[in-house]
């Protein structure tokens, strides 16, 4: 079974989906190939406010509504088996981790990759801003530290991003998280556990 998951590091219901998905699984193969998606790619390269005010200012909400709404994303993290420190998140631009993450996929580490990236982001409030950040994730899943700096010092990979930004755009990808199974079946959002087993049983028939 193929998995494609159009995802983005600044996005933790791609975090807690992708957890939902594995459940769902258990110990069926798949080969699950992630695709770059950027959710707000105009970002700078640190925004130096904390996300409660971010996410009030973006979707005109109080300061109250969006820790609520933070608290409940932790709160579904945490029934995924993850442990999210929102108020600790450093929002920055996360072009540049999805062309360390081409480059991982590349090597045949991409999933590994992203894994320990979005851990970074939502749990350990790593600055994606920093090359350095990203430089010790990418060394982190055995990637060569040489090859990594030069991409970060490069637009390597740069081209990688937008054909999966392209591709996303032409079968009408609006969001994220997005999965399509098998070229066939397509589910969107971080659904439970339970609709991706139903989608799964689909593939196997």
């Amino acid at each position: 079974m193929k998995i494609d998951i159009w995802s983005d590091f600044a996005c933790p219901y791609c975090y807690i989906g992708e957890k939902h998905l594995k459940q769902a699984l258990g110990d069926i193969d798949a080969e699950i190939i992630f695709h770059s998606f950027e959710l707000d790619p105009n970002m700078s390269a640190r925004e130096h406010i904390d996300v409660y005010t971010s996410l009030a200012k973006k979707y005109g909400m109080s300061l109250a509504q969006a820790k609520a709404q933070c608290a409940s994303i932790e709160k579904m993290a945490q029934e995924a088996g993850l442990e999210f420190d929102i108020g600790n998140i450093k929002l920055a631009n996360t072009f540049n981790a999805h062309r360390i993450a081409q480059f991982a996929n590349s090597n045949g580490k991409g999933n590994a990759f992203v894994e320990t990236a979005m851990q970074a982001y939502f749990c350990d409030g790593e600055d994606f801003s920093d090359k350095e950040t990203l430089l010790k994730l990418a060394l982190s899943v055995g990637l060569v530290e040489e090859e990594v700096r030069r991409i970060l010092n490069t637009e390597e990979y740069a081209e990688s991003v937008r054909e999966d930004e392209k591709a996303a755009e032409k079968i009408n990808i609006t969001s994220v998280p997005f999965f399509v199974f098998d070229e066939r079946y397509s589910i969107s959002g971080a659904q439970p556990p339970e609709t991706f087993k139903q989608v799964i049983a689909k593939c196997k028939n």
